[in-house]
């Protein structure tokens, strides 16, 4: 069992910047690739990123690529979401996801078991 805990959402005005963090507890957090994922009222949970446990690698989805950055800490079991340039269409609850694994990428929230209570975003026009 992985506990995660979400923290560093708010309000910001368009053009800002958050960083989110998900801390875990509980198990070896350097076994588990980690993702973040957002959710905005009647849509669908969709990927914003996914890191390796080693976090060799990273997927990025296109909305977002040049302006979140996905990065861990194994030695502080904390993932964080660097976001800049935000926008109004990047608000949403905002997850973190983990899931058991070798060093691969899972970018569809149905492959992630352990998730966050999760963290509001919200982007002021």
């Amino acid at each position: 069992q992985v506990q995660l805990v979400e923290s560093g959402g708010g309000l910001v005005q368009t053009g800002g910047s958050l960083r989110l963090s998900c801390a875990a507890s509980g198990r070896t957090f350097s076994n588990y690739a980690m993702g973040w994922f957002r959710q905005a009222p009647g849509k669908e949970r969709d990927v914003v990123a996914a890191i390796s446990r080693s976090g060799g690698n990273t997927y990025y989805a296109n909305s977002v690529k040049g302006r979140f950055t996905i990065s861990r800490d194994n030695a502080k079991n904390t993932v964080y979401l660097q976001m800049n340039s935000l926008r109004p269409e990047d608000t949403a609850v905002y997850y973190c996801g983990a899931r058991p694994s070798t060093d691969y990428l899972y970018s569809s929230w149905r492959e992630y078991v352990y998730w966050g209570q999760g963290t509001q975003v919200t982007v002021s026009s």
